[in-house]
């Protein structure tokens, strides 16, 4: 079994769809360090308090933020990641990740989850220096994001009817055996039906599509800058969908 070949438990021409900014614990720390690096004259416990009670407002009264990445960027369960310039700091995101089981145009976050097949595991590799455009802070996704490789997905599709609670999983990331992300599902800002709902408003979903749900707290900037390097092995688990692992190599000459 060690020398098997995962391949994608999904269809690689799927459309794949990001969460982004969609755990409370991961959005504290994002908007901690903006505010630090804009100046802000607070002292650490009143920043974390600010930001804390920002993170809920979102909650109460926004919407979420779902981007698109391009099924290019996917690769198995147990492929290398090639550390595609440009661009140094490149990082992790692992996240669950919900597959579309049937076409979802404008559904209701009543009947959301109806179009749920199942559930697998993304890792969501992001290179941090090259997402700012000048002047416009944030928006260069396609430089960040979707290289190829940058998305390893899987091992398991497991089907909607074996995960009791998708808000009571463990999402597990470590480097060279050192963790760095360990977070509930539970920290979700907003849920999985909420998600289908924005997204089916937006475009149509179809069966074999991924829509990642986001990543928790715990990345390379949370770490003092710790980015992945050539030789990095990532393992990335969620409770009952498996392992990946995933050896991070330099680009071919």
């Amino acid at each position: 079994m060690a020398d098997a070949d995962v391949r994608i438990p999904v269809s690689p021409a799927g459309q794949v769809l990001c969460a982004g900014a969609n755990y409370r614990r991961h959005l504290v720390q994002m908007r901690f360090a903006a505010e630090r690096r804009h100046g802000s004259a607070l002292s650490d416990d009143d920043l974390v308090a600010e930001s804390t009670s920002f993170v809920e407002g979102l909650a109460e009264r926004g919407l979420p933020f779902v981007f698109a990445g391009l099924p290019g960027a996917l690769s198995g369960a147990r492929d290398d990641v090639i550390l595609h310039g440009p661009g140094v700091e490149h990082d992790w995101e692992l996240e669950l990740a919900v597959v579309i089981g049937r076409p979802a145009w404008r559904v209701s976050r009543e009947h959301a989850m109806d179009h749920v097949a199942g559930y697998t595991i993304s890792n969501d590799i992001s290179t941090r220096d090259v997402m700012d455009r000048p002047n416009f802070p944030m928006t260069d996704f396609l430089a960040t994001k979707v290289r190829p490789t940058f998305f390893p997905t899987g091992p398991y599709l497991v089907p909607r009817q074996f995960v009791a609670d998708p808000y009571d999983l463990r999402i597990t990331l470590k480097v060279n055996g050192e963790t760095m992300q360990d977070e509930s599902t539970a920290d979700m800002i907003f849920g999985i039906d909420r998600l289908v709902e924005h997204a089916s408003s937006l475009i149509e979903l179809r069966p074999g599509d991924l829509l990642l749900t986001g990543s928790p707290a715990g990345n390379a900037a949370h770490h003092g800058g710790r980015w992945l390097r050539p030789g990095d092995v990532m393992e990335g688990s969620i409770t009952g969908l498996g392992v990946q692992r995933n050896r991070c190599v330099a680009p071919p000459d």
